[in-house]
């Protein structure tokens, strides 16, 4: 079975200095990456814009050469192993067909390169079609097509080669929002049906979340948190996680633990609000203790009059439908929640807050990582 492995993989641009891994200020476009993935596995590498999610991508295809470090399918190294050689489809972002040829052409273009036969190209074709639901767009040309049609055909050409390792660059950025959706569907239903180990990158989490079976998260080159959807969701490693996973995202909000009546309370900036430390934390709190409380929004409800904690004002009251967002001005930051209950509340209304007390994170001011209360 072939597994990809990415071990210490550095990319470094430029006329820089001699390669150092112990010089933690050298430039790194990607720092020290290692990443598993296994055969028929589905893999997103996910962060902002200039994180070195691409740059990884590129060096696993071998449009960009390695700085340091080692990458393998299988047994083979491919470091120094052309693109061609790999046995790798790729997906940009860019649809990149070929305008004078139609959809048939297209996909066969590779094909023909590697001096396939005609017989045996139209077979490969008529199965993978289909697959992606071009099969009625065998004899346009790419002019005639919609966006979404185009990276189907462009897909159509990664796969038809019958990769052991398909790469997908940002490949919805270009659509619109329905249409992603669409596609997000198709490539999903695609992967069971090919068993293809396919790796996406992508800005956007919610296509990360939804197609990936893991997911890599990335900032400034550096590899922050590997693992499924819903432990990072539940379990972020530090604060940059915890604010990039989830829509809306998790409310991070400098607070100090204030000791009052032998209970620990979180003191929200400028007084307005406090709410009682869940009982797992006391263990790792002291009185004076300035912390990143983390709250998912949907992780917050509206309490009663029995409820502990202040009584604060809402600010901006947003019904869309089938839930509620309610944001709270505390001091100079927001606190966000998300309800699914038909509720309404008019801006000025006054609301007691409670949260849930298991689904709270703490993070330390300095490092942004999580205090793990056990």
């Amino acid at each position: 079975m072939n597994t990809l492995v990415l071990k210490n993989v550095y990319k470094q641009y430029g006329n820089k200095k001699k390669f150092s891994r112990k010089n933690e200020q050298e430039d790194f476009a990607v720092n020290d990456f290692c990443l598993e993935c296994a055969q028929g596995e589905f893999i997103g590498i996910l962060g902002p814009s200039g994180c070195g999610k691409s740059t990884t991508l590129r060096m696993i295809a071998g449009l960009e050469d390695i700085t340091t470090g080692e990458i393998f399918i299988g047994e083979r190294k491919i470091n120094d192993l052309h693109p061609k050689d790999r046995g790798i489809g790729l997906a940009f972002e860019d649809y990149a067909l070929y305008p004078p040829l139609t959809v048939y052409d297209n996909i066969a273009f590779n094909l023909r390169a590697k001096k396939i036969s005609e017989e045996i190209i139209r077979k490969e074709i008529e199965t993978i079609a289909p697959l992606l639901k071009v099969n009625e767009l065998l004899d346009q040309k790419p002019i005639s097509l919609s966006g979404g049609q185009k990276q189907r055909v462009n897909i159509a050409r990664a796969i038809v080669r019958k990769p052991e390792l398909l790469l997908l660059d940002e490949p919805l950025s270009h659509l619109d929002g329905k249409m992603r959706q669409v596609l997000r569907t198709e490539i999903k239903r695609l992967h069971k049906q090919i068993k293809s180990t396919t790796i996406i990158v992508t800005h956007d989490q919610l296509e990360a979340m939804s197609l990936a079976d893991r997911i890599a998260i990335m900032k400034d080159g550096k590899l922050q948190q590997f693992d499924t959807p819903l432990e990072i969701f539940n379990n972020p490693v530090n604060e940059f996680v915890a604010g990039f996973i989830g829509e809306p995202p998790m409310n991070l909000i400098r607070v100090q633990i204030q000791q009052t009546a032998g209970q620990f309370l979180f003191a929200f900036p400028g007084g307005e609000l406090t709410i009682p430390v869940p009982e797992k934390f006391s263990p790792v709190v002291s009185d004076q203790m300035d912390v990143t409380l983390g709250i998912r929004p949907t992780d917050i409800r509206i309490g009663d009059e029995n409820s502990q904690g202040s009584r604060i004002p809402v600010t901006v009251f947003e019904s869309l439908g089938e839930e509620s967002r309610l944001h709270f001005r505390i001091g100079e930051v927001f606190l966000n929640m998300l309800t699914t209950s038909r509720i309404t509340r008019r801006v000025g209304d006054f609301v007691r807050l409670e949260i849930s007390p298991d689904r709270t994170h703490l993070f330390d001011i300095q490092t942004g990582r999580k205090i793990d209360p056990t």
